[in-house]
């Protein structure tokens, strides 16, 4: 029953990302921070989502492989911010074009994981496309059976 919903997870996390998906099969995906040391935020790498894996490299080589089952936590969320060196730069040559961009938001989606690989803890995040976003969450859903939590919709208190 586990590997039809893995391969559920897998064939919508295809379906959902579409024509942004690559070749090889994998989600492009910028590295936040994390347990990964030997990169920097920003870094540009692959995400690819096997039944009972997840795989991330950075040109061809292997940046985490993650056992499906040693995740403990999916997160999620969104950081908005308003375009305003968009705006400024725009305002330059049109004052009015300049004064509607202050007003857009750009979202940037976040996607978190945590694991424990028989006792080797790790954690990392992610920019995910906005295209890729919601597939790719499926996918790591599906074959992890974790729910991811929103964490815009976190609470904290100090």
């Amino acid at each position: 029953m586990k590997t039809i919903q893995q391969l559920v997870a897998v064939l919508i996390a295809v379906t959902l990302s579409g024509s942004s998906f690559a070749n090889d099969g994998s989600h492009r995906v910028i590295y936040s921070g994390g347990s990964v040391s030997d990169f920097k935020a920003g870094t540009s790498m692959k995400l690819f989502i096997n039944p009972s894996t997840i795989h991330i490299t950075k040109d061809k080589t292997d940046v985490a492989l993650i056992p499906a089952g040693s995740v403990t936590e999916i997160s999620y969320g969104q950081d908005v911010h308003r375009r305003v060196g968009t705006a400024i730069g725009l305002a330059v040559i049109s004052l009015g074009v300049g004064a509607l961009m202050a007003l857009s938001k750009s979202k940037k989606h976040y996607i978190g994981l945590t694991w424990d690989d028989a006792g080797k803890k790790g954690g990392m995040a992610f920019q995910v496309d906005k295209s890729e976003y919601r597939g790719v969450l499926a996918g790591l859903e599906g074959i992890t059976g974790k729910k991811a939590v929103d964490s815009d919709a976190m609470n904290v208190k100090n």
